[in-house]
């Protein structure tokens, strides 16, 4: 572990995630946490203790970086685990940050397959959960729905000085590279999930969210099939039944 950012969600973590990756580092989002993590996260959140140092270096031993929660939640403990990591605060205008949490929410209730196939997939009702319980964490409240609040108290004073880095993505390359002793790329800094619009290309290309929604398909197939035999047979065993009282009514007469 090289990297810990230590930003909330929708202060460039996506941004962020595409500029380490375009450095060489190795970054986990937050749907690779969900994907290659979920088990332990969850373990984490039920735990009267927490994540113990241990727990994050089985975990993120062969990471570079993380971004988005659930690590900016618990970036002391792992900074524990990984001394050696240095820690990346990203920060935005707060009313600019409010609005662009609302717009996220918009966005993903919009989005009625991305509803839908949480409840219709095994797979996306793990991910519905892992998602409600990150928000419990950030927020002390059972959420209805992910990213409805998100306010959480975090001591960033705890972290070394020289360790630490607050930075807002609008600065673009030079100084994040700066700070990490890294070449700047010969490209543009990527600025993703404007507007929310990373949850398409999500739902297109993450492992998880596709089998999620090859899963809500299955299940789909399913009950149309479940329902199209039940109406079968509620119409022939109905139709039998009209006929044997037709030719009951023929005999009397």
């Amino acid at each position: 572990m090289k990297v810990i950012t230590a930003g909330f969600s929708k202060t460039g973590t996506k941004s962020m995630f595409l500029a380490l990756s375009e450095l060489g580092y190795n970054v986990y989002d937050f749907h690779d946490h969900f994907w290659h993590h979920c088990d332990q996260w969850t373990k984490i959140y039920s735990s009267s203790t927490g994540g113990t140092i241990e727990d994050f270096k089985e975990m993120y031993e062969s990471v570079d970086a993380v971004t988005d929660a659930p690590p900016y939640l618990f970036w002391e403990e792992i900074l524990q685990a990984f001394p050696d990591a240095k820690v990346i605060l990203t920060t935005r205008d707060e009313e600019e940050w409010y609005q662009s949490v609302l717009g996220q929410n918009k966005v993903m209730k919009r989005n009625y397959i991305y509803q839908v196939m949480q409840i219709l997939s095994p797979t996306g009702w793990k991910y519905y959960k892992f998602f409600r319980d990150t928000m419990t964490c950030l927020s002390g409240l059972r959420m209805r729905h992910p990213f409805d609040l998100m306010f959480v108290k975090n001591e960033m004073q705890n972290c070394p000085p020289e360790k630490l880095f607050v930075y807002d993505v609008r600065q673009g390359w030079e100084p994040l590279c700066e700070f990490l002793g890294k070449e700047i790329p010969d490209k543009p800094f990527p600025h993703e999930n404007v507007a929310g619009n990373a949850l398409e290309k999500l739902m297109a290309k993450h492992p998880a969210l596709i089998r999620i929604q090859r899963e809500m398909k299955v299940t789909v197939a399913l009950m149309s099939f479940a329902l199209i035999f039940g109406s079968y047979k509620i119409y022939k065993n109905g139709f039998v039944e009209l006929l044997n009282n037709f030719w009951s009514s023929v005999q009397l007469k």
